[in-house]
């Protein structure tokens, strides 16, 4: 059973879709895989209850991996696209692009305080397209 989910991004941040995932899961066992279509996004895991923890981790990440409009990045050649492109291809080659989930009578079995996240990395809004399976 497979189907894609759309994404409509505003820019950088993290963006749940867990509600939409559950919704599509059919009442049987599994083993549910994402795959996220795009190299400068990234799925996760992550808390769902206190914002903070999503606002922590993107100044985290933007703190390892500034823009190549910062000096430290001036090494980095691929800038075609904006000074926020090369960091979203680094970004998405160490976070997360699929995940596997066990499913259990069609429920997920995630954590109580855990959701599924895309992680846009990109200044620009983007509809970003998550493959599904469920075997």
């Amino acid at each position: 059973m497979q189907t894609a989910f759309e994404i409509a991004t505003r820019g950088p941040g993290l963006y749940e879709f867990t509600d939409d995932v559950a919704d599509w899961l059919p009442r049987r066992d599994g083993v549910l895989t994402l795959f996220v279509r795009h190299t400068s996004c990234s799925l996760l895991i992550q808390e769902n209850a206190d914002p903070d923890v999503q606002t922590d981790l993107m100044a985290w990440i933007d703190r390892l991996v500034p823009r190549t409009d910062t000096p430290d990045m001036r090494y980095l050649r691929h800038r075609a696209e904006g000074p926020d492109d090369m960091p979203a291809h680094i970004k998405a080659a160490h976070l997360p692009v699929s995940l596997s989930i066990p499913v259990s009578n069609g429920r997920m079995a995630l954590g109580t305080w855990q959701g599924i996240y895309l992680w846009e990395h990109r200044d620009a809004p983007h509809t970003r397209r998550v493959a599904a399976a469920l075997t």
